[in-house]
């Protein structure tokens, strides 16, 4: 019982680190959606100034780990936010991924190189790399207790607890009793509704980056003692915590700290008591990547992918239409230069430098297969280098020819690419990265741990081949060798790309349930990107072991895998020729630093960490980067070539409506609007006959041939009423607007006043939604103006435009289905008798106020989202279907509650499909059809049978 004690004991210290972290990541991934792999790399970094400040320079124990865990390591993660966080949550996974790995391998290095700077300035610092047995934040030696017989604990232990439940304690504090915890949880929640009720999720997001920096400080201080200050160990801490954060699915900090405490305790007891590991090398260290791998497989969730884009999207060809002079001329002549270098101008030293750049290019063009193309993460590549030249290896000992040994191992290695893709069928994104790096650990671990396979710590040799009279033992011999190689393998990887299956991969790629509705096999296709991938990564290792000559089970670690990809990236994954350069910058640039900077080993590393930075700006890397900024400046240029036709009468894209005159169309001319009760002079009278080449018509929507007066809704642009007159509640005026410079809403102009309801009605496709968000603030439009009360609002952020007054009740339901009732109400009402005003009001709510607003009904639900809006009315509400999906009677409850807005003075735009049961509360109706406003009128002037005609496409030609 002592010995079981003691385990659970022990691990109990190792669980709260986990724990610290897996909260962390949780926090910081909830926050912003992404995952920080550069988390353990703070607790590194702070162990690191722990050390230092307290060993090196003296300072007290106590105040030193207070300043790095509450000032230092908030402050690290803030800067890190504001620098680089904010701008990669905009672009694709793949480039956040790496990015963050970028900085897994930069802040390790970038401490200790600071450290070596202090050590030259005469600085009383203490060698840092790689100490163990280092003092903590307790006494020094650690104090000892021995409670039960067998059972002994430590001050260090004891601390260690005592500190983590303390963190425990104040961050449930703050989660769930405090205001800024309840936003922050609605950040987690809902990101988007969050700024549509003015609240900042950037400003959240800082928030929550700095609390899980502080975790991570306070892990890595508190671990000092334990994990010493080895970088790999951290970032091995850091992977076996990324558990925990699985079990709680990246969104459950309750679940994360006790998952994360539960994997220190088996941990311990398998080590103890799994006997049947004893014949397994490596065996109980993997376990906890054993329960990442399953977890992640078994938690995996599918995601919705009908109707959604591609979250990362193959990159525009910018030499698309090129000859093949323009795409490959310079590469042709790159390669033939660089060929004829060997012979003439290269040292021996240079020759060998580029000749090992080259072998590391076969390996990175693995990347461009598996990433590149299949938008993939696999962080095994390592695996499938070491894996393939280990069985070379092995052959060759037996007396294998170079050639068939290679081929073998190139086999192998595509053969366990084809195991790990396994769960590539389920998985994707950081799931997937971090499925295929426990596969890797667990290869470290386990796999080349095998005494047969391994050959003990001198591994094998491989020597360079030999055909004939070509022999490769010359490094130049072998540069030109691997230059033609890497041409070919270029050539063929493109000729892959544009082939039948490469368009399957790119199908795949962008959305599997469409590529497997037209008869692309999912499964097939990503066994095979992997297989190909896998094999192309084994295939380069043993001609880069052969160039070594030797090859050894830990001279690629899983560790080195994380390096490689954010090299490859950072210079350009997605074409094989970048990384070719890649591998050459990989090789030549230590030695450079090395020989005109400096000589300290951690500036390149930290240039390479860095380098993920930039994917932030250029996510096709530094290599596309020029070009695919002067493409994006012509696509632009012919971006605002379309807009302009757009805004052209007559011109493609434009609604035929006004064109043709078949509907009731008010002027579109600037000018001042005309007084109230005042009539335009329509474009055509309704139910007069089409002019000769007109065309078809289109369904009239008013009954009469009077011109309508003008009000509120009226299309036309308007600055405010008279003298005396209250400022227009919404205007738009000539907006313009759309997605990746396609156009949508052309030139729309749009009023509606407090106190009144404009109907915007219109089938599918005509830009609904997309005025919804121009008026919202979530799309900035690219011409024209909004204003809000009088006041220019163009440029207002979706936050800035929400505190103006301005809601939007987006499609579905606008709640926070993951928080109760209670907290629904309490971030739009933080005032107790508001909130009884609203339980007075709705019984059916105060009744199920704890409840989860996810579980309510959809009325319910729809109720909920309007309940705050009635006790507090905005200035202007935008409802994009307010009716969606809700029974009869709840709808008439729910525009019954609209009417009753309008009374309080809000302003309200309804974008509804249900146009017969909207007509009923309408003050003004507008009709949206190809982006413009067609007609626009009192409800008194539509003609409910021909609006039926409109919405069917039904309409007879006149």
């Amino acid at each position: 019982m002592g010995d079981l004690l003691g385990f659970v004991l022990s691990g109990l210290v190792s669980g709260a680190l986990y724990a610290l972290l897996a909260t962390g990541l949780v926090l910081s991934y909830s926050a912003s959606g992404l995952f920080n792999f550069a988390h353990g790399a703070t607790a590194y970094l702070c162990a690191l100034a722990f050390y230092e400040l307290h060993s090196g320079f003296g300072w007290p124990t106590v105040p030193t780990a207070l300043l790095l865990v509450f000032v230092v390591a908030p402050g690290l993660g803030w800067g890190l936010d504001r620098l680089m966080f904010r701008k990669l949550a905009k672009v694709g996974e793949t480039a956040q991924i790496v990015a963050t790995i970028g900085l897994l391998v930069a802040l390790p290095a970038a401490g200790l190189w600071a450290v070596e700077l202090l050590e030259r300035a005469g600085a009383p610092v203490l060698p840092a790399e790689n100490q163990f047995g280092l003092p903590g934040v307790g006494p020094s030696p650690a104090v000892s207790w021995q409670p039960l017989d067998g059972v002994g604990i430590d001050s260090d232990q004891l601390i260690t607890w005592i500190a983590t439940a303390l963190a425990a304690a104040g961050l449930w504090v703050l989660m769930r009793h405090t205001r800024l915890g309840l936003r922050l949880r609605a950040a987690v929640d809902n990101r988007g509704l969050t700024e549509l009720r003015g609240i900042s999720a950037d400003r959240l997001s800082s928030l929550a980056w700095m609390l899980s920096s502080g975790l991570a400080g306070l892990a890595g201080v508190l671990a000092t003692p334990l994990l010493g200050l080895s970088a790999h160990d951290y970032t091995l801490f850091l992977f076996v915590s990324a558990t925990a954060a699985v079990l709680g699915r990246f969104a459950s900090v309750p679940l994360a700290f006790a998952g994360g405490l539960g994997l220190g305790v088996l941990q311990n007891l398998v080590a103890g008591y799994a006997s049947f590991a004893d014949g397994i090398t490596g065996f109980r260290t993997a376990v906890p990547f054993l329960i990442l791998f399953a977890g992640l497989v078994v938690l995996a969730q599918r995601r919705r992918a009908a109707g959604t884009a591609a979250a990362d999207p193959p990159p525009v060809d910018y030499l698309a239409g090129k000859g093949w002079g323009r795409r490959w001329g310079a590469w042709v002549v790159a390669g033939a230069l660089l060929g004829a270098a060997f012979y003439t101008v290269t040292t021996p030293f240079w020759s060998g430098i580029l000749t090992q750049g080259l072998a590391i290019g076969l390996v990175f063009m693995s990347f461009t297969v598996v990433t590149g193309l299949g938008a993939m993460v696999s962080l095994a590549q390592a695996t499938f280098v070491t894996g393939a030249a280990l069985v070379a290896g092995l052959l060759m000992s037996h007396g294998w020819p170079f050639v068939a040994a290679a081929a073998v191992g190139t086999a192998a290695a595509a053969l366990l690419g084809a195991v790990v893709a396994l769960p590539a069928l389920r998985l994707g994104g950081r799931s997937l990265a971090l499925a295929t790096l426990a596969l890797a650990f667990l290869a470290d671990q386990v796999l080349f741990q095998l005494g047969w396979l391994r050959n003990g710590d001198t591994g094998w040799e491989i020597p360079r081949p030999v055909a004939g009279p070509l022999d490769l033992g010359d490094d130049r011999a072998m540069g030109l060798a691997l230059v033609l190689l890497s041409g070919v393998l270029v050539a063929l990887l493109t000729w892959l790309r544009g082939s039948r299956w490469g368009r399957a991969m790119l199908a795949v790629r962008s959305a599997p349930e469409a590529a497997a509705a037209s008869g692309v096999s999912v499964v097939r296709t990503k066994l095979l990107l992997f297989t190909v991938s896998a094999g192309l990564a084994g295939f380069g290792g043993v001609l880069y072991a052969s160039y070594n000559t030797r090859i050894t089970a830990t001279d690629f670690t899983a560790m080195t895998g994380l390096v490689w990809l954010a090299v490859v990236v950072a210079a350009g994954v997605r074409r094989p020729q970048f990384a070719v350069v890649a591998g050459l910058v990989f090789a030549v640039v230590p030695h450079l630093m090395a020989t005109y900077v400096t000589e300290s080993a951690h500036l390149p590393v930290i240039l390479f960490g860095l380098a993920g930075l930039a994917l932030a700006n250029d996510p096709d890397g530094y290599c596309a980067a020029l070009p695919s900024r002067r493409a994006a400046r012509r696509d632009a240029k012919r971006g605002a070539v379309a807009w302009g036709a757009a805004a052209r009468p007559g011109a493609p894209g434009t609604s035929p409506l006004k064109e043709r005159g078949d509907l009731h169309v008010p002027e579109q001319a600037a000018g001042p609007r005309p007084p109230e009760g005042g009539s335009r002079t329509p474009q055509r009278i309704a139910g007069g006959r089409a002019r000769a080449g007109d065309g078809p018509s289109e369904p009239h929507l008013v009954r009469t041939s009077e011109p309508h007066a003008g009000g509120a809704g009226v299309v036309a642009p308007a600055s405010g009423g008279g003298p005396g007159e209250a400022p227009n509640a919404l205007e738009l005026s000539g907006v313009h607007a759309g997605y990746g410079g396609a156009p949508v809403l052309h030139g729309v102009d749009l009023v509606v006043r407090g106190g009144e309801v404009l109907v915007l009605l219109g089938p599918n496709g005509a830009g609904k939604s997309t005025l919804c968000r121009v008026a919202a603030g979530l799309l900035r439009p690219a011409g024209g103006l909004v204003r809000v009360g009088g006041e220019d609002a163009t440029r207002d952020v979706a936050v800035t435009r929400a505190r103006r007054g301005v809601r939007l009740a987006p499609e579905g339901r606008g709640i926070f289905a993951g928080l109760s009732i209670e907290e629904n109400l309490t971030l739009q009402l933080p005032g107790t008798e508001d909130r009884d005003a609203v339980y007075a009001r709705f019984p059916a709510l105060a009744a199920r106020r704890s409840v989860a607003a996810g579980s309510l009904s959809g009325g319910e639900q729809q109720l909920l989202a309007l309940a705050p809006l009635l006790q507090r009315p905005p200035a202007v509400l935008v409802t994009d279907e307010p009716s969606l999906g809700l029974a009869p009677l709840v709808v008439d409850e729910v525009f019954r509650l609209l009417t009753e807005l309008r009374d309080h003075g809000t302003a309200l735009v309804l974008v509804e499909e249900k146009a017969a049961e909207v007509l009923g509360i309408a003050d003004t109706v507008a009709y949206l059809a190809q982006g413009e406003i067609a007609w626009s009128g009192p409800r008194s002037e539509v003609d409910r049978d021909r609006l039926a005609e409109a919405y069917l496409g039904t309409g007879v030609r006149r």
